[in-house]
């Protein structure tokens, strides 16, 4: 049965770990997926990359990303990178 939202925290020592985790669970979620970002302080290029195919399969399946709770760093790292126009933002 498909779900309408999921929610997600993210741990900052498992950053990629966790979005990979979110990507397979992408295929079970409608509607939109909320990661909250609180505990994550900066984005490594792995994370990066993990972000951009999360991005890619979401788009693909129809699923909102949210991201909640990023920090300004982390934001301004995603814009620099022109990922942030992939994602909603909430606080």
């Amino acid at each position: 049965m498909a779900r309408l939202a999921e929610q997600l925290k993210i741990d900052e020592g498992r950053v990629v770990e966790a979005l990979q985790a979110a990507r397979e669970r992408l295929d079970r979620v409608e509607g939109e997926m909320v990661l909250d970002f609180s505990s994550v302080r900066r984005i490594d290029p792995c994370a990066l990359r993990a972000m951009e195919e999360l991005a890619d399969t979401a788009d693909h399946q129809g699923v909102k990303l949210v991201l909640q709770d990023v920090n300004v760093a982390a934001y301004k790292v995603l814009k620099l990178v022109k990922l942030a126009s992939r994602f909603c933002f909430a606080s």
